[in-house]
């Protein structure tokens, strides 16, 4: 299967939508911590044969984790992990109230990366063919 990854612009322009929808400040906090939330899911493909759920959950952890930008990380980080799934071909099944509370707990540590793997798989399925 062929993946396609986020680019920087891509995950900047969701965030930039996002603070125009919800609010928030402007800005880039850490350079260094999104590019390395930007790297993580391709990185992963280095080593390893992580599926599309484990790609997701490496946007979603290292988006909401690293807190690369001034405001909205956690909202960029579930949108860019949805985003990505989208234009691989899947698209996330669970309603707002157990996505907020997913996002959440992964922005506070309580939940890992594998975790949020695990949520993928569970609440994600493929987007049919028309």
């Amino acid at each position: 299967m062929t993946v396609t990854f986020l680019t920087r612009r891509v995950v900047e322009a969701i965030h930039d939508e996002q603070l125009a929808r919800h609010g928030g400040a402007r800005g880039i906090r850490d350079e260094n911590g999104l590019e390395s939330a930007l790297a993580r899911a391709e990185q992963k493909t280095h080593y390893a044969q992580p599926d599309i759920f484990e790609l997701a959950a490496a946007y979603a952890f290292g988006l909401a984790r690293n807190h690369a930008f001034t405001d909205g990380n956690k909202r960029t980080a579930i949108v860019s992990a949805a985003t990505f799934l989208a234009v691989n071909g899947f698209e996330l099944t669970c309603d707002n109230g157990t996505l907020y509370t997913f996002t959440m707990e992964l922005s506070s540590g309580n939940i890992s990366e594998e975790g949020a793997a695990a949520f993928f798989r569970d609440f994600t399925m493929p987007v049919e063919a028309s």
